[in-house]
Formats: structure tokens, sequence, C-alpha cells
């Protein structure tokens, strides 16, 4: 299991980053992107220490760590900003907070994260076919998510991706140690999306490509 987009209780996670991947661990993971919800009050705080955390951590277990960000109901005009400021700072992985259904998200978040070129768009909601085609181009990966709420638009965006040749990933947004799931869940949710096994394969590929691109941490 490869699960990019979790939170510790640097934002509202339940747990110290070290017992995240503790957990992740004993379950079978192997690798874990810890991404802790940010915005300007916050985002030279928790990038730091996150960094820290992952290099020790990795240092002596099993799975990988990945310091990221999830940068969260943000005006849409500051996510290029705040995407490059985060980069600058040393996050691996990007991600913004999708225009999910279940909470309110401004409208223009996808279409302004797709162009600052972010690494994952997190729970899309109804994400338009445009967009979609536009993180085609742009090589934003789109999520398919096994959090309750966000996971009711995961066969619409299942659905576009599938019809523009857009890159999935899946993840849990984990905030609890009853959110960590095993490959066989995992599998379950991508059903339940829509998409067959095949396309879970796919997935857990493009979770690998995007780790790929980054550098040690």
């Amino acid at each position: 299991m490869v699960d990019l987009h979790t939170h510790s209780l640097f934002s509202d996670g339940a747990l110290l980053p070290s017992e995240l991947v503790r957990r992740a661990e004993v379950i079978g993971y192997q690798a874990i992107a810890i991404t802790d919800h940010a915005d300007t009050s916050n985002l030279d705080w928790v990038i730091p220490r996150l960094i820290q955390v992952c290099r020790d951590l990795n240092n002596h277990g099993k799975v990988r760590a990945i310091p990221g960000v999830e940068l969260t109901h943000l005006p849409p005009a500051l996510i290029a900003p705040l995407t490059s400021k985060a980069r600058t700072l040393g996050a691996q992985l990007i991600l913004v907070h999708g225009e999910t259904l279940v909470e309110p998200v401004p409208a223009g978040t996808n279409r302004q994260a797709i162009e600052a070129g972010v690494d994952i768009l997190a729970h899309p909601g109804l994400i338009s076919e445009e967009e979609i085609l536009l993180a085609r181009e742009k090589g934003v990966f789109l999520e398919i998510t096994s959090r309750q709420g966000h996971s009711l638009t995961n066969g619409h965006v299942a659905r576009l991706a599938q019809k523009a040749g857009a890159p999935l990933v899946l993840n849990t947004d984990a905030h609890l140690p009853e959110d960590l799931i095993s490959p066989e869940k995992a599998l379950k949710v991508a059903l339940g999306a829509g998409l067959g096994t095949e396309d879970f394969d796919q997935m857990l590929k493009n979770s690998w490509r995007l780790l790929s691109r980054l550098g040690p941490t």
C-alpha cells in the first residue's frame, strides 16, 4: 500500500507522525506521505517539522515517509504562490484540498490548483471535464479517496478521468488510526468507484511514479 495523503496532529490528525508511520508499517504500507493542512498561518511551521521527522524515521524504519502538505480552504488566488513557497520550504508533495461536496471549499479551487501544477488534487468533488483535461495536460494526479464524505464523488472523478486519460491515485486522507487501510480495502474502494482491478493496479503504479520524481528525504 502506498498512501500519499494523511494527517498527523500537526494539523487535525490524531497521531504523532512517528505513530502514524509505525501503524502504517504494521499493516503493510510501503510508503506514506504526511500532508498536514496548511495556509499562510502555519506553512513555515509545519513543513520543516515534517521534513525532520520523516528524515529521522527513514533512517530507522522500513516505510518510506514523505513530508508533504495539503493547502486547505485558501482563497484560490493564494494557491499558486503558496505552492511555490511550499516547494521552496522543502515539501516533497503538494496537495490541494479540492472542491469536495461536504465542505465549503471556494469555487475555483480545483482550477487554480491544477494551473499551479500541484502534485495531487485531493477529493475534487464534481470536477468539470475541462478541468480533468487540464489536469492530464499539467500532469496533476486526481484522487480517489476512501475517506467518508469525500468519497461521494469517486465515481464521477473516476469516470471522467478514464474518459480523458487523466492519472488517478488512491489515498485515505487518514486522520485517525482506523482510517489507514489494507490493499484489500483499497481495491474495494476502487471497485466501488466503478474501476476495475487493472485500474487499481495502475493507480498504485501512478503513486510509485509520483514518488520516483522525488529526491531523498
